[in-house]
């Protein structure tokens, strides 16, 4: 029995049992050293990740049409530029390190926040951190034969990597972000002129999707909750606004630059996927920028494109893995988590004890966990938070005075817009898997009684 692993539940009150309570806690000030160029490096590098490079199987599984998939993307691409904007608003007026949990804490409510920080490290954030191993370690094993536990054994030794990386420092964090969104910028264009190239010099072998019939709006709508894992971490490039130069300008501009480039480049890979494989290999296929590589350029392209797919992986762990710490050592400071967490390295002068938590229990998630099951957690998660901004966003345009360095365009209508779709996508993926669901946001639910436990405890 005591070789069992124990259910995240038992983890999480374990770890509450044997725990110190948190008190508010003050540190040496981060440093500054991310500008415009790596801000915005960080929002494409964190959203352009390996999934692109795999997601689309799991959206021709509901959308098996070229229109519907283009469609799909588009309409995803739209809701993250648009929550993109709310997060830019609300960034310029609390450009602190903690993002998203500081916006919900501050204009909805403080149980909230602690709620999303809470969601953030038991399910969320630790699981992009270990759905996006995993796709790393899926094109790693196009090199090396590696079973199941190969895979999850390499996405653990990624995770541990690059967390050490991080834990040395921002400045090495947000290079190695910059340098690697370059070469999955490079490894996009690449695959797309090699499309081009090959549809050019083969101009009847393009295969195209078939186009059964009508898409039901049930199928769409999981269609877009798919692609918007793709989407994921926009939001991200907030958690470090205590790192950045003049966030409330620097942030709501890599956001729109970010959004903008991300949604061009994903629709034109997904065209050029489309054009060249049969959908039912596009759907059953692990690695669908690899296999489409295969068939314009052979063994050789396939290669070269798992080569930067992996780089492309690096990147969206690194940024990942540089944001998700930047909340958890907010909270601690707040006296929302554990005083220890909200220590700053003496000679790195990073948040390093929130770094090697989060790794661990990331790592704990990919060894128990399934791909299908930790982007979808991820995603309902998140979009019902997301639709919570904008209830703060309301809020705070209520208030006298209310003058902020960025405002969102088309509000009320492009706020609302967000929010109906942020709720209506949330709630047909727990549709789609209820039990999933439940064990999801039964940990999540778990934060409030926690949240209460807390403060009761600190008033004594």
């Amino acid at each position: 029995m005591a070789d069992e692993p124990r259910p995240e539940g038992a983890v999480v009150l374990t770890v509450l049992i044997h725990s110190p309570l948190a008190s508010p806690h003050k540190s040496a000030p981060l440093d500054r050293p991310i500008g415009l160029l790596h801000a915005s490096a960080m929002v494409v590098g964190i959203i352009i990740g390996a999934s692109i490079f795999v997601q689309p199987s799991e959206i021709n599984r509901h959308v098996p049409t070229f229109a519907g998939v283009l469609s799909v993307w588009g309409v995803a691409g739209v809701l993250t530029l648009l929550g993109s904007l709310v997060c830019a608003e609300l960034s310029s007026v609390f450009p602190q390190t903690g993002g998203v949990y500081v916006f919900l804490k501050e204009t909805v409510a403080t149980p909230v926040g602690f709620l999303w920080g809470w969601a953030m490290f038991w399910s969320a954030h630790s699981g992009i951190i270990a759905a996006s191993s995993v796709i790393l370690a899926r094109y790693v094993a196009f090199f090396f034969p590696l079973g199941d536990t190969g895979i999850r054994a390499a996405a653990i030794t990624a995770i541990l990597l690059l967390s050490f990386i991080n834990y040395l420092g921002v400045r090495q964090g947000s290079r190695l972000q910059t340098a690697v969104t370059l070469l999955k910028v490079a490894a996009i264009v690449l695959l797309l002129g090699m499309v081009l190239v090959w549809t050019r010099a083969h101009p009847l072998a393009v295969t195209g999707t078939p186009s059964p019939g009508a898409v039901s709006a049930r199928d769409f709508i999981l269609g877009v909750s798919a692609a918007l894992f793709a989407f994921g971490g926009w939001h991200m490039v907030t958690y470090t606004a205590g790192e950045t130069r003049d966030p409330s300008r620097t942030i709501p501009r890599a956001l729109w630059i970010g959004s903008v480039v991300v949604t061009a480049a994903y629709i034109a890979l997904n065209a050029a996927y489309l054009n060249i494989l049969p959908l039912g290999r596009v759907v059953s296929s692990t690695r669908v920028a690899a296999d489409a590589a295969q068939v314009v350029a052979g063994p050789r392209g396939a290669a070269a494109i798992s080569a930067l797919v992996i780089l492309s992986a690096v990147g969206v762990l690194n940024g990942v893995i540089l944001a998700g710490p930047r909340t958890y050592f907010a909270m601690a400071e707040q006296g929302m988590a554990f005083r220890w967490l909200a220590a700053i390295h003496p000679r790195f002068h990073t948040p390093h004890r929130t770094i090697l938590v989060q790794a661990v229990w990331s790592s704990v998630l990919v060894a128990t966990g399934t791909y299908r099951a930790l982007f979808t957690r991820v995603v309902y998660t998140e979009w019902l938070f997301f639709a919570l901004l904008t209830v703060g966003l309301a809020r705070l345009r209520r208030t006298p005075a209310y003058a902020p360095p960025y405002r969102i365009w088309g509000y009320p209508i492009a706020p609302l817009v967000f929010a109906v779709a942020a709720v209506t996508v949330a709630v047909m993926t727990i549709a789609a898997d209820p039990v999933q669901a439940a064990t999801g946001l039964g940990i999540v639910m778990l934060g409030l009684p926690v949240y209460y436990i807390w403060i009761a405890h600190a008033r004594h």
